[in-house]
């Protein structure tokens, strides 16, 4: 017996074992069967009556089979002359590297950055200091930029490869929920020692990880990838997995130089929003805000006119804003959350949609990288041009008062009071203006006049598209495999992981996830 009972709520003050016993009963309550969660929501539309709703998974002792574990996989000789060389080290090219890795191939990955404890540390400077390291910092080092974030996993696309990344996040230390949360994520300061946890794995299987090492060139001709070059040297390689990350701005220049076909794309840019948490919770369960057992208020809200949209992205409850950028002179910030989201403020970003038409050099692939570009210079130069970010509050941005409230910005290396004329176009701002209206009669508070607006989000998804064909390898360059959220095929770690494991299979000429545990 293999069944889900799907839609069993339950008053959120039930424990969870109740709706096993539900699942079971209505079954019959079978003998010889085991019982578990395999999905749990929270249905708060009536503040009154918030329920979970779960999905319980029954499976009969017969079916079950022994988890995966890294002592399973030895080490075998390479299928390949020469190893795959992965490009960039966050969860596409994590989970490549690990696929490749327990299949013998030992892969070579190059991560641009630091290992982690380096990585941090280097971050942590630049957010007291505003002395920014561009080679490690909070998009490029290990894990990529999903390490300085909420670690969510929640994603849009159905794919058997989602419970498989799932499964491999668990056994390598993420708490047993997100197993069957909704919304699962693990939160920046767990997501840390998954990392190296996955790095070592790949590491024990033979496979190398070369920090502080840039891909600086590739070696090809018209028919085939012959190597890639390093500050270190060159290291020769047929196969060659693009999992760059979204901001690798020089990488999209070069192989833009070498004809590697490539296009536009579109994405967003706004702000971040800042709310006390305890107005969102407020917000969402009334007076049931504040009990132990309900999680800190999530939001996500849209609304689209004719062919733009403005939407909330990434939503931090018990959060901070960050500093993000990862080029000098140019200010970027993101949403971070730890594990347990405790922190006095909630945030989300609070971005419009942009296309090739906003970008002012039809036809160029790289004109989305250069308008984001633009953006953040003039944030910088707007902010002070030393990493202070541009603020205002919701009434200022309206054209009433600025002066800070009841909420302080989070974000650590400093703020200024600034128009967002002066960066946004206007088209954007006017977006900007309507979500905030829109939102606030959708969740109460949403646009409170002290809500804090801070510029500038916009690395929300890669500005490129590398084009590639159905096997996933370059429509133009053979042996390359571009993959992940800086190729312009996921966003978010959830499915940039799945891309990565995608790419591993194409290499491996393996079409079944089945076949790869």
């Amino acid at each position: 017996m293999n069944r889900i009972i799907h839609d069993i709520k339950l008053p959120f003050t039930e424990p969870p074992e109740q709706a096993v016993k539900i699942a079971l009963s209505r079954l019959g309550n079978p003998s010889g069967v085991t019982a578990h969660i395999a999905k749990k929501a929270i249905d708060a539309r009536r503040q009154k009556d918030i329920k979970f709703v779960y999905s319980v998974a029954v499976v009969g002792v017969s079916c079950a089979s022994p988890p995966i574990t890294a002592n399973l996989w030895a080490h075998n000789a390479s299928p390949c002359d020469t190893p795959p060389v992965i490009a960039g080290f966050g969860p596409a090219g994590m989970f490549a590297g690990l696929l490749l890795a327990r299949h013998g191939y030992r892969p070579v990955i190059l991560e641009r950055g630091g290992e982690i404890h380096d990585r941090i540390e280097k971050v942590e400077n630049f957010w007291r200091t505003g002395k920014l390291d561009a080679q490690t910092n909070a998009q490029f080092g290990e894990g990529g930029a999903g390490t300085f974030s909420d670690g969510k996993l929640n994603t849009r696309i159905s794919d058997p490869r989602c419970r498989f990344v799932l499964k491999e996040l668990k056994n390598h230390g993420a708490p047993e929920e997100i197993l069957y949360e909704a919304k699962p994520h693990i939160g920046t300061d767990k997501l840390r020692k998954i990392v190296s946890s996955i790095r070592e794995e790949i590491i024990s299987l033979g496979g190398e990880v070369k920090f502080n090492t840039k891909m600086a060139d590739i070696i090809s001709d018209k028919c085939r990838l012959r190597g890639v070059i390093t500050g270190a040297g060159e290291i020769p390689a047929e196969t060659l997995l693009l999992a760059i990350g979204h901001s690798a701005r020089d990488t999209f220049a070069m192989l833009h130089e070498h004809g590697v076909a490539m296009s536009p794309k579109p994405f967003s840019v706004g702000v971040r929003i800042e709310h006390l948490q305890a107005d969102i919770d407020r917000a969402l369960y009334g007076e049931m805000a504040g009990h132990p057992l309900l999680p800190p208020g999530e939001y996500q809200l849209s609304l689209r006119r004719a062919e733009r949209a403005v939407y909330t992205f990434c939503m931090c409850p018990g959060g901070v804003v960050v500093p993000a950028a990862s080029e000098p002179e140019a200010l970027v910030t993101n949403g971070m959350s730890e594990f347990a989201r405790d922190k006095k403020n909630a945030n989300s970003a609070l971005v419009v949609s942009v296309s090739p038409d906003d970008f002012g050099q039809a036809g160029t692939p790289l004109a989305g990288m250069e308008f984001q570009r633009r953006l953040e210079q003039a944030a910088f130069k707007r902010g002070g041009a030393d990493y202070k970010a541009p603020i205002q509050t919701v009434s200022a941005f309206r054209g009433g008062s600025g002066s800070l409230n009841r909420i302080s910005p989070s974000y650590n290396i400093g703020v200024k009071d600034i128009s967002f004329t002066d960066i946004f176009p206007e088209e954007i701002v006017d977006m900007l203006h309507m979500g905030l209206s829109a939102f606030g009669g959708k969740l109460p508070g949403f646009d409170a006049p002290d809500a804090v607006l801070t510029a500038l989000e916009s690395r929300t998804s890669s500005p490129v598209r590398i084009l590639r064909g159905e096997d996933m390898q370059s429509v133009t360059h053979p042996g390359l495999y571009p993959c992940g959220e800086g190729a312009g095929y996921a966003g978010g770690i959830m499915s940039a992981a799945v891309d990565g494991v995608a790419a591993a299979q194409a290499v491996m000429k393996i079409d079944d996830i089945q076949q790869l545990v």
